[in-house]
């Protein structure tokens, strides 16, 4: 399937069914607490990409601005966020994407969004919008799943969703990836230009004349977590470390480790 034939498929992705319940029980009390809100909708990949779809809709006249969770919920009806709510719970299911283990998925998301906004701090970009690209990055591999899973189950026999170098194969075999598949859609659900370049440059942030540094820092962040999916040793990961993104945004690999500490040592 072309990328253009793709990005016309209708799709919901599946959300995570605790978070769901937990969110509308929040949304049924009588004074509903929005920060309690803003930390469920910000675990969930599907829920945040509804909010800022909804958020960046022409309805409210801010089309392309809104890039945070936090920036949504000060826009929009608790009323609003209720409906989107219900609507996620016709799909919340860990079952909902064939080839894909969604709850993995959901692990692997949020590790990339607090790796994502680490590294923004230190870069001086903006944290949340960072975190919240991190969180999304990858939800064009779902939308893959979905719209062509024949096609998916083939490269995942080859090699895993979320391996470190599923872009690379998906781009071999299809000529694009989930990059451009999930800034297809960011673009057409109106998201902020900064966050939608970095969705679709975070493959190879500073190829073709390109220099987007929220691209190159969702780059690492996607790094460091596909690399603890894979269980690499402390060789592995010297070795496989993109250093031509670490050297332009002035990131080492010792300071992408740091980040929100992990033990690889008991790890690998």
């Amino acid at each position: 399937m072309i990328l253009s034939a793709l990005l016309e498929q209708q799709f919901h992705l599946p959300s995570i069914p605790k978070v769901v319940a937990l969110l509308l029980s929040e949304l049924g009390q009588p004074e509903a607490d929005l920060h309690k809100i803003n930390r469920l909708i910000s675990t969930d990949p599907a829920l945040t990409s509804r909010l800022l779809q909804l958020a960046n809709s022409s309805f409210f006249q801010q089309s392309g601005k809104i890039s945070t969770v936090s920036e949504a919920l000060a826009l929009l009806d608790l009323s609003h966020v209720r409906m989107m709510a219900q609507a996620a719970a016709e799909v919340a299911s860990p079952k909902a994407v064939p080839g894909i283990q969604l709850p993995q998925f959901w692990d692997y998301s949020l590790n990339v969004a607090k790796v994502s906004r680490s590294l923004a701090t230190l870069v001086r970009l903006n944290a949340q919008a960072a975190f919240t690209t991190g969180l999304i990055h990858a939800v064009g591999e779902l939308a893959m799943h979905l719209a062509m899973p024949d096609v998916c189950a083939m490269l995942d026999n080859e090699i895993a969703p979320l391996a470190m170098n599923r872009a690379f194969v998906e781009r071999t075999v299809l000529g694009y990836c989930y990059a451009s598949v999930g800034a297809g859609y960011a673009r057409m659900w109106q998201f902020p230009k900064p966050m939608v370049d970095a969705i679709e440059h975070q493959y190879a942030p500073f190829d073709n004349n390109v220099y987007e540094p929220l691209a190159g820092v969702i780059h690492l962040a996607a790094w460091r977590a596909r690399a603890k999916e894979a269980g690499l040793s402390e060789k592995g990961l010297a070795v496989t470390y993109p250093d031509a993104v670490g050297i332009a945004l002035g990131l080492n690999i010792d300071m992408v480790l740091q980040q929100d500490p992990f033990d690889w040592a008991a790890h690998t």
